[in-house]
Formats: C-alpha cells, sequence, structure tokens
C-alpha cells in the first residue's frame, strides 16, 4: 500500500512539472513576446510622425522663400541694394540697490589627494 501511494505520488508528480514546463514556460515566453512586440509597434509609430515631419520640413526647404527666411533669420543676409539694421536693447541705467557686497572667497589650497594633507588642513581650518 506504501508503494502503491509512493508511485501515484510519483506519478503525480510527474504529471504536475510536465504540465509546468508544457504549459507556463511557453506562456511567459509568449507574454514576454507580446509585450516586446507591442513596445516595438509604439516605437514605429513613433518613427513614422518623426519621419512624416521630417518629410515635410525636407519639402519646406526646397522652396526659396524657406532659404531666403532662413538666411534672413540665421545669418542677416541681405539682398544687394538692401540695408541690415540692428536693432539693440536700450542700456541699462544705474540699478540701486540695498544688497551687500559679496564676500571674499578664501583661496584654496590645491587638492593633491593626500590625505593625510587633507586631514590636516581641515583640523587647522586652512581648507
Amino acid at each position: 500500500m506504501k508503494v502503491r501511494r509512493a508511485v501515484v505520488a510519483l506519478v503525480v508528480s510527474i504529471v504536475v512539472v510536465g504540465f509546468v514546463i508544457v504549459a507556463v514556460f511557453p506562456t511567459r515566453t509568449y507574454l514576454s513576446q507580446k509585450a516586446s512586440i507591442s513596445r516595438a509597434e509604439k516605437q514605429l509609430h513613433v518613427l513614422g510622425q518623426q519621419n512624416a515631419e521630417l518629410e515635410q520640413r525636407a519639402k519646406q526647404l526646397q522652396s526659396d522663400a524657406e532659404i531666403e527666411r532662413l538666411a534672413r533669420e540665421r545669418y542677416n543676409l541681405v539682398k544687394p541694394g538692401e540695408e541690415a539694421y540692428a536693432v539693440l536693447p536700450p542700456p541699462q541705467g544705474p540699478t540701486t540697490t540695498t544688497t551687500a557686497p559679496p564676500r571674499p572667497v578664501p583661496a584654496q589650497k590645491h587638492d593633491d589627494g593626500n590625505i593625510v594633507q587633507r586631514a590636516w588642513d581641515a583640523v587647522t581650518g586652512l581648507f
């Protein structure tokens, strides 16, 4: 009777282990692949949007009006006969502040990495 129970327990254990191997591991792999595909599809969608924006920008850069606009805006270029003017901001008047001038920063000693020297400087207050 004990032997029969042991055999039944062994068979049940083998069936459970077989079920886990056949069902659980492939399911976990399937779910992992599904998540990976979902991430790849999102990335593909974003790249598609960026590609469409870049194609639109490339079409804009083919027009003479856009090239002229960029030349004037970025490089301050003018057509022959035109004059370029630079408008400067108004000069800043004297400001009246009541804040104290900043305290001078004490001269820093160089840190040569010597731990004994750094410890001595910390103790004597020369850091």
